[in-house]
C-alpha cells in the first residue's frame, strides 16, 4: 500500500497530475473545458496588464484560496511568463497581506512550490 499523501508530492508533479486529471475531465466535459479553456487563455492574454502581471495575481489568489493544485500550476505559468523568483515571492507578501494566517501558511507552500520548479530547472 502507498503511504504517499498528496502533501508529499513535489509541485513539479502536482502540475503534472492536475494535467493529466484535466485531460481526463476534457474528455467527460469537452464542451466545459472547450469553454474554460479559452476563458481561461483570454482572461490571461496580455491587454491592459501583461500576462506576467496576471500570473502573478493568479498566483496571489491561489494562496489565498489554498489550493495547492493552483499554487503549482501558476508558480510554473509565472516562471514561464519570466517573472523573477523576486517578483514571485512579491506576489507571495501581497497574498499573505490580503489572506492573513492562513495565507501565511499557504505562502510557505508557494516558496516550496517555486523551490522545486527552480531545482528541476537546473
Amino acid at each position: 500500500m502507498n503511504n504517499t499523501t498528496a502533501q508529499d508530492i513535489s509541485y513539479p508533479k502536482k502540475l503534472q497530475n492536475v494535467k493529466r486529471n484535466i485531460r481526463s475531465l476534457t474528455s467527460a466535459q469537452p464542451g466545459v473545458m472547450e469553454a474554460f479553456t479559452k476563458l481561461h487563455k483570454t482572461a490571461v492574454a496580455t491587454g491592459a496588464l501583461d500576462t506576467k502581471t496576471k500570473e502573478l495575481m493568479a498566483l496571489a489568489i491561489s494562496i489565498t484560496s489554498r489550493c495547492d493544485d493552483c499554487i503549482a500550476h501558476h508558480i510554473y505559468d509565472a516562471i514561464e511568463a519570466n517573472a523573477t523568483k523576486e517578483e514571485i515571492a512579491d506576489a507571495i507578501g501581497l497574498a499573505i497581506l490580503m489572506g492573513g494566517g492562513t495565507s501565511m501558511i499557504y505562502a510557505t507552500h508557494a516558496i516550496e512550490a517555486l523551490d522545486q520548479f527552480c531545482e528541476d530547472a537546473r
